[in-house]
């Protein structure tokens, strides 16, 4: 946990219960621009004009039977009167004003503590601060808030062949995007991405580079830790003393992913391929981030939604499928994004949803089907693609 400023803490889970220290609002006050009057004592709905309270006023001066005063939106409700009328529903005579319209005995005036009482608990510890809650606590003086702390992933990618961003690729290697892809997902969830840069494919390299990354709260690399002849990072993990506690997983893409514990801290091992990587992240890194920073929704909305294409999966592994989700009339439709090679990252540009297939399964056009949505508001109802 930290204290971070109010404006800091936005988006993130709040590790204190929040107590007010006094009632808001503080003192009765005009809800409208109007005039302020005893219900009660005035002549043919007629009072005096007697003085004006503006917002920020202090005053506190009995106002007398029979009179009014001029109040400004927010001003405090003067002793001896208990309703406003609202500028319009007034007109101006000789001495004073009259009622134009029927105002009712208590009206357009906001009592104290209508909103929240001193001592009310108005923020419970857990929650998501949002903007609203933060100007609640400022309303309530604070300017400082216990909140969970960011979670700092270090990011390793691996691999002889990838080039640093800004360069031109050539012939056999290729620009490593993927440290990129998942400093973005990182920032996303609400972590801290720390790029380390890239192992060459040696052990000795690699188990250097993964010591570095143990300074954060998570490491994450990505490549190296499939079958081939230059796959060092789950031999480095284990040469390091590092607990396994996985390797290979049933699904495509993602298959190769690795989790180990080493030095007490977790360590997601993820494949190479572009998608494959990405799609690791948000089935295994997320949900975990979230769960660190004291989140207690750690997965995404599932919607169920009809496919607009038969989806067939002859494989022998459940195909976690990108799917283009619209929202139209009401009813979530849906369609593959095309080539589903785990190295097509454009699958995923043009996705908003993943879709579990399960192994040799064929889904025919018009069915249902659950499908995570991975796009922000689209639980609100919002359409990535297309206009509903």
């Amino acid at each position: 946990m930290e204290d971070v400023p109010l404006l800091q803490a936005a988006g993130r889970v709040i590790a204190e219960n929040v107590h007010a220290p006094w009632d808001i609002p503080m003192t009765d006050n005009s809800a409208m621009d109007g005039y302020a009057f005893s219900s009660t004592t005035s002549v043919r709905e007629q009072w005096v004009v007697a003085g004006f309270i503006p917002a920020g006023s202090e005053q506190t001066t009995l106002v007398a039977p029979g009179e009014a005063v001029k109040i400004m939106t927010g001003a405090p409700i003067p002793p001896g009167c208990d309703t406003v009328a609202p500028i319009e529903e007034v007109e101006q005579t000789t001495n004073g004003i009259r009622l134009v319209a029927k105002v009712t005995s208590g009206a357009h005036i906001r009592r104290r503590g209508e909103d929240v009482r001193a001592n009310d608990l108005v923020v419970a510890s857990g929650s998501v601060l949002r903007p609203q809650e933060i100007g609640l606590m400022v309303s309530l003086g604070r300017t400082e808030v216990k909140v969970y702390r960011k979670v700092r992933v270090a990011i390793l990618a691996t691999g002889d062949e990838l080039l640093d961003a800004g360069s031109i690729p050539v012939s056999g290697r290729i620009i490593n995007s993927n440290s990129y892809s998942l400093a973005a997902q990182v920032l996303e969830v609400g972590g801290e991405p720390i790029l380390i840069g890239v192992a060459a494919d040696s052990g000795e390299a690699t188990r250097e580079k993964i010591l570095e990354g143990l300074h954060a709260d998570i490491l994450i690399t990505t490549g190296g830790v499939s079958v081939g002849d230059r796959d060092f990072v789950k031999e480095s993990i284990q040469a390091l003393s590092g607990e396994l506690l996985f390797w290979k997983v049933n699904m495509k893409p993602g298959k190769p992913v690795a989790f180990a514990i080493l030095e007490e801290k977790p360590v997601f091992a993820l494949p190479g391929n572009p998608v494959a990587a990405m799609v690791a992240f948000e089935m295994f890194v997320r949900p975990a981030m979230l769960k660190m920073m004291g989140h207690t929704r750690i997965f995404r909305p599932v919607v169920r939604a009809n496919l607009l294409e038969e989806m067939k999966n002859g494989g022998g592994r459940p195909h976690l499928v990108r799917m283009q989700v619209t929202l139209k009339h009401g009813v979530y439709m849906a369609t593959s994004t095309g080539n589903q090679s785990s190295a097509n990252l454009t699958s995923l540009t043009q996705c908003n949803g993943l879709m579990k297939l399960d192994a040799n399964t064929t889904i025919t056009s018009g069915s249902s089907a659950e499908i995570t949505l991975l796009d922000r508001g689209f639980e609100m109802g919002e359409t990535a693609y297309g206009t509903s």
